[in-house]
């Protein structure tokens, strides 16, 4: 019959090889968190649904985090929408379906404020709703109204680009707008958006060395085309690869958003797909 002193020598050498044994499956699972990336999903990617519906989408696709965008209508019996305008009900509710999903509210964007006001307002919900990164794309005299508040609140900020012509679409343009601000303000890499602007997404994340806080991941049919349009991770004209050694070189730490603009109907199985690919690549 096992004393109790041995019986605790045996518990303790269960639970450190049954947690070995957990931690190489979640390596082997999920080998983006050995680099420190959190890979989710830009809600977006899920616009035709309800926060609620995409929140399952996302888990089902394997992933456990959100970029929430504003103006999605957050549903499961609400029909107040996403953002700084959501009452304590509205957020109580949100929290309440991540914890349910087991998915981390991430980031949230990509936004804009109108003036100051509104601007504190966003950053004021990103800190209520323990959301790290802002992604947007601020007027130019709104830049240092973003840095600011990104040291009032501890919250990122990070500069998307949207395709040419739109302010951000060069990385030189959003290094001018960061020099002299806040460490806590970065670049939201949006790696399929230069490929449509013609500009290569490697050269481009090698520009913004260090100041990359986020990425809108995607792989797109054409280089160069403003109409391409999204396919899965490593099958379309992403040097995905060279996209991977690039962020492990920078030692990235911070979000990959799968934004995957398709097949909006019933893009879930792709989202599905591109994050086996990568993960696979990993």
């Amino acid at each position: 019959m096992m004393n109790k002193k041995n019986f605790s020598i045996w518990m303790v050498c269960f639970l450190v090889i049954t947690g070995g044994l957990i931690s190489q499956v979640n390596a082997q699972q999920f080998p983006e968190e050995k680099l420190g990336w959190q890979l989710g999903s830009q809600a977006y990617t899920f616009r035709l649904f309800t926060f609620a519906e995409a929140l399952n989408k996302i888990n089902s696709a394997g992933l456990k985090y959100v970029e929430a965008f504003p103006g999605q209508k957050i549903g499961a019996g609400s029909d107040e929408k996403m953002g700084p305008g959501l009452s304590n009900e509205g957020r109580a509710l949100v929290k309440r379906l991540l914890k349910e999903n087991n998915i981390t509210l991430q980031a949230f964007g990509v936004t804009n404020g109108k003036d100051k006001q509104e601007w504190e307002q966003i950053f004021a919900f990103a800190k209520d709703m323990g959301i790290k990164v802002i992604t947007c794309e601020p007027k130019i005299e709104h830049l240092d109204i973003v840095s600011e508040l990104c040291e009032k609140y501890n919250v990122k900020a990070a500069l998307h680009n949207h395709p040419e012509p739109s302010y951000y679409w060069n990385p030189e343009v959003v290094l001018k707008a960061l020099e002299g601000r806040s460490s806590k303000m970065g670049a939201a890499a949006d790696v399929g958006h230069w490929m449509r602007s013609g500009l290569d997404p490697v050269d481009c994340l090698k520009k913004l060395d260090g100041k990359v806080f986020h990425s809108h991941f995607k792989d797109l049919n054409e280089f160069g085309d403003k109409k391409a349009h999204d396919v899965h991770w490593g099958t379309g004209k992403l040097p995905i690869k060279e996209v991977i050694q690039e962020l492990k070189r920078q030692n990235f730490k911070g979000m990959l958003s799968a934004e995957y603009e398709y097949n909006w109907e019933n893009n879930t199985d792709d989202v599905k797909q591109s994050v086996y690919n990568l993960r696979s690549l990993l």
